[in-house]
Formats: C-alpha cells, sequence, structure tokens
C-alpha cells in the first residue's frame, strides 16, 4: 500500500529520500552459491556485504552502518563467512534441505538444517519439495515446512521459491 502511495507523488520527501534509498538494501541478502565456491570469494562477499555502497556516500547521506540483510553461503562456508564478518551484526544464513532441487532423503534435510544451526548460521534457507505444489500436495507441503521450522530452533526460516519451474 505504501509503494503504491509513492508512485503517486512526485518525490519522496527531502529528509527521507537517503533512508528510502537505503532500505531495500538492508532487506537483501548477498549470496554466493556456487558450486566452486572458496573461501575468499566468501571473504569478499562479506566485505561487499558489509559495505554495499561506498563509505563516502553513506556517510554523505548521514547513513553510515549501512548493510545487506544477510550472507547467504553452502553450509562448508559458515565459518568461514562468520570469520570475515566479525562483529558486523550481519547473520550467517545457510542454505539447507539439498539445495539447489530439495531431493535428497527428508531426514538428510532435517539433518543439513541441524548441522548448519550447530555451525553458527542464524538464519536457515530452504528448498521445499516442488513435487507437492505441482501435485497440489498442500497438507505434505505444510508438514515438511513444519518440520523444517521445527528443527531451526530460534533461526529464522526462509523458503526459496523456484517460481519458474511452476509453469504459471
Amino acid at each position: 500500500r505504501r509503494g503504491v502511495t509513492m508512485l503517486k507523488r512526485r518525490e519522496i520527501k527531502k529528509e527521507y529520500q537517503a533512508a528510502g534509498v537505503l532500505k531495500p538494501i538492508a532487506a537483501i541478502d548477498r549470496r554466493t552459491l556456487a558450486g566452486d565456491d572458496t573461501a575468499g570469494r566468501v571473504k569478499r562477499l562479506c566485505a561487499k556485504g558489509s559495505h554495499p555502497i561506498r563509505p563516502d556516500l553513506t556517510r554523505a547521506l548521514g547513513m553510515d552502518g549501512s548493510n545487506v540483510g544477510a550472507i547467504c553461503v553452502y553450509h562448508e562456508m559458515i565459518e568461514t563467512a562468520i570469520a570475515a564478518l566479525g562483529n558486523s551484526g550481519i547473520p550467517v544464513a545457510a542454505v539447507s534441505t539439498g539445495f539447489p532441487a530439495g531431493l535428497s532423503p527428508f531426514k538428510t534435510r532435517l539433518l543439513e538444517i541441524d548441522e548448519s544451526v550447530l555451525a553458527g548460521a542464524k538464519e536457515i534457507d530452504i528448498v521445499i519439495s516442488r513435487r507437492h505444489v505441482l501435485t497440489q500436495n498442500w497438507q505434505e507441503l505444510f508438514n515438511e515446512v513444519k518440520a523444517f521450522r521445527s528443527a531451526c530452533g530460534d533461526a529464522p526460516l526462509k523458503a526459496i521459491l523456484a517460481t519458474g519451474e511452476l509453469g504459471s
């Protein structure tokens, strides 16, 4: 609703312009999910996530400390990302549950969540079983997500939606 009203106005009021530009950045997760990820690539990603906009620009806007919502990596890179982020306050998210296809056995997908939380991931990105959506098996999808949510403990759960495969 707020976004629609912004389209009708000529501009965001000057005192809110910087916040309006920077707010979406804080909601974006930066991720590297390549099969050939290295510690160096993850460290560079963390540096970019800590300073997504040049520091001279954020200082000029009076918005020091702007950063991304999370850094998302495969389980093997959780410790590297945590070390690279230091005490920046940026959480590390881990893709779990058989990313990218979500086709590994259910028990394995639950174990992935457990291991990622134990390794220090503060958020868990899951992949749902798309076959439940394609066959409209909503109860099984609910049961699956409920089990994943439970396995996350206090860590927020986010679902990755590969909507391109759904056809409409």
